[in-house]
C-alpha cells in the first residue's frame, strides 16, 4: 500500500451527519451528488438513495471499490445509520472502508474530497463516531 490516493479511486462517500446531508459517487472520474433535506430526511431515504444512485450509474462494487464515511460528530441516528450501511456493504461486497472527521472535509465538493483523500486524513476499518450531545 503506497499511499490512499492510488488505493481510492471509485468511491461512495456518506456525509450524513443529521445536518447538510450529503452522499457522493465517484466513479470513472465522474462524481455524483445527492442532497437530502434536513428537516425531511430519514434513516430508510439513505439507503434508498444509495441504492438508486448506485443503480442510476451501473455500479459494479467489487474489492477495489471504497466506502468513505463521515464519522462525525454529529447526530446519533444519522451517524450509526450510515456507519451501519457502510459497514454492511463491506462486509458483503469486501470494500474498503475509510473513516473522515466532519471538520477535515470543509465543503463537500469533489476537489476538497480528493483532497481528504490526498492529505490521507483517513482513517482505515476502525472508525469511532463522534455523536454530539
Amino acid at each position: 500500500m503506497d499511499t490512499n490516493k492510488e488505493m481510492i479511486k471509485n468511491f461512495l462517500i456518506l456525509n450524513f451527519i443529521g445536518k447538510e446531508n450529503k452522499i457522493g459517487l465517484k466513479l470513472n472520474k465522474n462524481f455524483h451528488i445527492c442532497e437530502f433535506d434536513s428537516k425531511l430526511y430519514n434513516n430508510d431515504q439513505l439507503v434508498i438513495s444509495i441504492l438508486n444512485l448506485l443503480k442510476k450509474h451501473k455500479v459494479n462494487i467489487d474489492n477495489k471499490f471504497s466506502i468513505l464515511v463521515n464519522s462525525g460528530p454529529g447526530s446519533f441516528s444519522a451517524l450509526r445509520v450510515s456507519l451501519a450501511v457502510a459497514k454492511g456493504i463491506k462486509i458483503s461486497k469486501n470494500v474498503s472502508l475509510y473513516g473522515y472527521k466532519d471538520a477535515d472535509l470543509g465543503r463537500f465538493d469533489p476537489a476538497n474530497i480528493e483532497l481528504l483523500i490526498k492529505k490521507k486524513q483517513l482513517q482505515k476499518n476502525l472508525i469511532k463516531p463522534l455523536y454530539l450531545s
